[in-house]
């Protein structure tokens, strides 16, 4: 599936990486899947911890990696899959490890190593890749593969979406070369 859109955002602390992941979730309207893809410590959990507030899912629900139960749900406006393929060894098939009945209209399922599975497998998606600029910084690189996901990245650049806690995103972004 070819990227349909594509965006590259900075943040500058882990505030502002979890107020992304705040937009985006305060953007969904309906079910998403996000591969998230990056090394230890780039972002990842925080963006889904930011996600989950935007999501609404409720502040008694504490968002960690899932690295050793594999996915984690928590109840929102939009339910929330958090998944974490860290442990696998080699890259799988969704349905291998039953991925593939969580995707579905009303569900957001943000995949943590997303990289270990055959991304031409996934549903309509958003790939989010974190980059470790400095100690603080990270570059984030969001593609869109389908239309569901371009229509969603273009909201995210073009919409302020409302945030929960009424504060501004923190981030900086800019389109990439490929972007359309």
């Amino acid at each position: 599936m070819a990227d349909l859109c594509n965006y590259k955002i900075t943040t500058h602390s882990v505030n502002e990486t979890k107020n992304l992941g705040e937009k985006i979730g305060a953007c969904l309207q309906v079910g998403i899947v996000l591969a998230l893809i990056g090394d230890l410590g780039s972002g990842k959990t925080s963006f889904v911890q930011g996600l989950a507030i935007g999501l609404e899912v409720p502040n008694e629900y504490y968002i960690t990696s899932p690295s050793y139960t594999m996915i984690n749900e928590y109840p929102g406006r939009q339910p929330l899959f958090h998944v974490d393929l860290y442990r696998l060894e080699d890259p799988v098939d969704v349905e291998d490890i039953g991925l593939y009945d969580i995707f579905g209209d009303n569900y957001v399922v943000a995949i943590e190593w997303a990289d270990k599975i055959r991304q031409e497998r996934l549903p309509d998606h958003v790939k989010i890749t974190f980059k470790i600029s400095d100690n603080h910084s990270r570059e984030i690189y969001m593609s869109a593969h389908g239309i569901n996901a371009a229509a969603l990245l273009k909201e995210i650049k073009s919409t302020p979406c409302a945030f929960k806690n009424n504060h501004p995103p923190g981030i900086t972004g800019q389109k990439t070369d490929m972007d359309t």
